[in-house]
């Protein structure tokens, strides 16, 4: 069976995922918010337990206004949640797939941490 040079085959079409740049509006916010030293630092750190500002502070070296502002807008994108025990206000992560994230940005920016991991 040979073909004429006016027919061509086709190949079937694989399924296109779901989505649209405008569609990615959100995430892409989100991300920018992430996209910070000392907040990544902070997504590290909360997701081996909750810390009050000033233990988060302390740890990346800033000062706690500064730790507050960065923790505000990660609350914002839903990243975090906040919870009042008496004076103190304990943060932990509220997003379970940073997790995930994490895992990907430290196994290729922090080889170490994948070393010591194993």
């Amino acid at each position: 069976m040979s073909m004429s040079k006016n027919e061509t085959t086709t190949e079937p079409v694989a399924e296109k995922p779901i989505g649209s740049p405008e569609a990615f509006a959100d995430a892409a916010e989100c991300l920018k918010t992430l996209a910070h030293p000392v907040r990544l630092r902070m997504v590290q750190l909360l997701l081996f337990g909750r810390y009050t500002v000033g233990e988060i502070a302390k740890d990346c070296g800033i000062p706690d206004n500064v730790a507050s502002d960065h923790l505000r807008l990660m609350q914002r994108c839903g990243f975090f949640t906040s919870e009042r025990e008496g004076r103190r206000v304990y943060y932990r992560v509220a997003e379970p797939h940073l997790a995930s994230l994490m895992n990907c940005i430290e196994s290729k920016f922090l080889p170490e941490a994948s070393k010591n991991a194993g």
